[in-house]
């Protein structure tokens, strides 16, 4: 597996977030960059992987890059109904009755409280090859934008019958080395996938205002600010001098976080951690731990 690193130092370090992950039965991928000086460690920086709730992220900088072209009104009300919206465990999902919600809070729905319900809504308005074609525009070949979050759990109800524990044990043994999947949603042919090259290249220009226009790459920094809790890069770092801007993303087998760790000194560093489990468990807070304590390292190295 190749391994980067501009500095002994960063070498060591990702070898050591390697092995790590690997004894903890992970399958995955990081990237950390210095914005400001370029320097980055990592490894399987070009493998793509499954995106679970993270697609969020270039979902929602499209979606801001329609409103602030005057393609699509902020402000529009949309319907969500109890029957037809797609499931999930926070927000509009979980509402009891229809809701009136604007566009723009849609997509802070999305990101603060990764709303299954919310971001598919946003996908009526703005399809995923929409998104992808967007996305493609700007130079990141390697996000794609397939299916919305419904998929996810249709793709469930038809494998498991609705039985998330039999999926998950699925899920955890059937991926192959090159990324394939019986499951279509969590294969990298025909789910929605990224890199973590790709994700922290996204990021970088996001936070230099490089793509789309300034007030919808600024609004996406603002939403990335909200999310409720930071259980994984922001585990070790975030404190009075140090914050962590970022989306997770977890279903099944993969849990996910990319972001960007910024400091009291000006210190922006990228982060795209992304791994799949081989242990067929719903909770399991070492893989957290991993991805925080991988973080605080690549952040110690890279500000150093």
């Amino acid at each position: 597996m190749s391994v980067v690193g501009g500095s002994v130092e960063a070498l060591q370090v990702a070898h050591e977030v390697l092995d790590r992950w690997q004894a903890l039965g992970l399958r995955g991928a990081l990237l950390a960059r210095d914005l400001g000086t370029g320097e980055e460690l990592g490894f399987a920086v070009d493998r793509p992987f499954p995106l679970a709730s993270v697609v969020k992220l270039p979902q929602v900088l499209v979606v801001e890059d329609h409103i602030a072209r005057g393609e699509l009104d902020g402000a529009r009300q949309v319907r969500l109904d109890v029957d037809s919206r797609t499931p999930g465990p926070t927000g509009v999902a979980r509402f009891r009755h229809p809701a009136s919600v604007a566009v723009d809070d849609l997509a802070y729905l999305a990101t603060a409280f990764s709303d299954n319900a919310a971001s598919d809504a946003l996908f009526a308005l703005v399809p995923p090859e929409e998104v992808t074609s967007r996305l493609h525009a700007w130079g990141y070949e390697d996000i794609v934008v397939r299916h919305p979050m419904r998929a996810l759990y249709d793709a469930v109800a038809r494998w498991s019958d609705n039985d998330m524990r039999l999926a998950l044990r699925m899920a955890a043994a059937a991926t192959t080395s090159g990324g394939g999947h019986t499951l279509p949603v969590l294969d990298v042919s025909s789910g929605n996938v990224g890199t973590a090259r790709a994700l922290v290249a996204l990021l970088a220009d996001v936070w230099t205002d490089a793509v789309s226009v300034p007030v919808a790459t600024a609004r996406v920094r603002e939403l990335l600010g909200t999310p409720l809790l930071r259980f994984r890069l922001g585990a070790e770092l975030v404190s009075d001098t140090v914050s962590v801007r970022s989306k997770t993303g977890t279903f099944l087998h993969t849990r996910h976080e990319v972001g960007v760790v910024e400091t009291s000194t000006g210190d922006r560093i990228a982060i795209a951690a992304l791994t799949e489990s081989s242990v067929p468990a719903e909770v399991q807070p070492e893989v957290d731990r991993a991805i925080g304590r991988a973080a605080r390292l690549a952040v110690e190295v890279l500000r150093a």
